[in-house]
């Protein structure tokens, strides 16, 4: 994962600052809490490494800003941003739609023609969904798809020259699936390890025949099976034709365990867990595809519908999942921003002329992906809260409110703030990079009084910084 960089970040808050808008705001640093700030000098952190905005909902209480104008590197609580365009721009009923098109109607169940499988950037399509949308094409007639398999994924329009996020140089971990007009079932395989026999056994689901498992594992003398991720090597590749996913080390005796592992790229992936599944099904065909773009007089045969764009966000904010944000983010632009040269362009145009329209007026903002994991994003916690604010004014603040994870009860928060007094009394996205911890939401005191919360650490040492989050959050159920 590449470094945080804070001289840049500071010297562009620097040029901010010279415009003059926002030259006295920065200058203000209101006093922390005093837990807030002991949590921090237990954690050798100092303050100014801290932003953070508190405002009250329902009272004349005054806001607390410290450092609130800084620029700083969001993490995931930039999917906050980026939920709230979805829910504004495309509607809580939103859904995403796939569609199987051919070139023309089977006849006695043959299909002679090509299949289209025309995507439209749909973030969960899983295997139930996949195996449902196939038995739906053989109710529709189709038995033997004699042509080829057609992937479509002009959708998104993206550019060559983008640099995926790079964590340590290690790009096949879940989180870090690229987004991508196909995807399906988060391009992942769920690998199942068994050492309870006599030797170690791995299995993988779906069975996709272009993956090939190659174990070399023992079975270790000693260890819990708690310590197996760190003495079991994973090494994806490609040798020659094949993808091989080869396991190597030594195993603790007697354990079960299962990852979920990026495979192949989102094509190929999608192309082998239709046919795979096409065949479970009792189909026929030629297992062949290829990339193009579907004809304009071609037939619909059968589509697959998302949940609704609710229940996406919820899946987004609750669980940080990255790939349904970027998913959500490029959808913004590809379906509202079409005049740009690129669905990434159109998409931070499309957002941030949302934002404008509701009366915000943040220069310092940058967005790359929607989804935090990037290190060219940047918000001022000042501006974010501004964001929930006015949220919390909205016809859709109950959808969005309640996509956010519940203190000590589930997503990101489950095992935060757990104790009698925290748990349950707060609604808060999390955030974490390398140099970064964030907390952004919503918290009710002890009063029945609602604020908003947002809290931004950027540090080397940023990791440190949870206790001192933490205190934050208690320190409001207190009041």
């Amino acid at each position: 994962m590449p470094e945080f960089n804070p001289c840049l970040m500071m010297k562009t808050n620097r040029i901010l600052a010279l415009t003059g808008a926002l030259l006295a705001a920065s200058l203000a640093q209101a006093a922390l809490p005093v837990k807030v700030e002991q949590a921090l000098k237990t954690a050798n952190l100092p303050a100014d490494a801290i932003s953070v905005a508190l405002v009250s909902l329902d009272s004349e209480q005054k806001p607390l800003y410290h450092l609130a104008d800084q620029i700083r590197s969001p993490a995931s609580t930039m999917k906050l941003v980026t939920t709230w365009a979805g829910l504004h721009l495309l509607g809580p009923s939103w859904q995403w739609q796939t569609d199987l098109l051919a070139d023309a109607k089977p006849v006695n169940g043959v299909l002679k023609g090509n299949l289209y499988l025309q995507g439209k950037g749909d973030p969960k399509i899983t295997l139930e969904r996949m195996w449902l949308w196939i038995r739906e094409l053989k109710a529709a007639g189709v038995s033997d798809i004699q042509g080829d398999l057609v992937l479509d994924d002009s959708y998104f329009k993206r550019s060559t020259a983008i640099t995926e996020y790079d964590d340590d140089g290690d790009t096949e971990r879940a989180f870090m699936v690229e987004p991508h007009a196909l995807i399906s079932n988060f391009r992942t395989q769920k690998i199942m390890i068994d050492s309870t026999g006599e030797r170690v056994v791995i299995t993988a689901e779906p069975p996709l025949s272009q993956v090939r498992l190659s174990n070399q594992l023992a079975i270790a003398s000693e260890g819990s099976c708690a310590s197996w991720a760190r003495r079991v090597q994973q090494r994806p590749g490609q040798s020659g034709s094949e993808y091989v996913l080869q396991y190597a080390g030594e195993m603790p005796a007697g354990c079960k365990v299962e990852r979920y592992v990026p495979v192949l790229n989102p094509r190929t992936y999608t192309a082998a867990l239709f046919w795979w599944m096409w065949y479970q099904n009792g189909g026929k065909g030629s297992g062949k595809a290829v990339a193009g773009v579907t004809p304009v007089d071609a037939i619909k045969l059968v589509s697959t519908r998302s949940p609704d764009l609710v229940t996406t966000i919820r899946d987004i904010n609750k669980y940080s999942n990255n790939l349904m944000a970027r998913q959500l983010y490029l959808t913004l632009g590809a379906e509202l921003g079409q005049s740009n040269p690129t669905t990434d362009d159109a998409a931070a145009t499309v957002i941030q002329a949302a934002l404008r329209k509701a009366g915000f007026n943040w220069p310092e903002l940058v967005l790359e992906n929607g989804s935090g994991l990037s290190r060219k994003e940047q918000i001022s916690a000042r501006h974010l809260a501004e964001l929930l604010v006015k949220t919390w004014q909205s016809p859709y603040a109950a959808e969005y409110i309640s996509s956010l994870p519940l203190t000590g009860l589930d997503g990101t928060m489950k095992k935060r703030l757990a104790d009698t007094a925290t748990t349950g009394v707060a609604h808060l996205k999390t955030g974490a990079l390398r140099d970064v911890r964030s907390l952004a939401g919503y918290v009710k005191d002890r009063q029945g009084k609602n604020w908003v919360l947002v809290a931004i650490v950027n540090h080397p040492e940023a990791a440190k910084a949870l206790s001192a989050l933490d205190e934050l959050v208690r320190g409001i159920t207190m009041k």
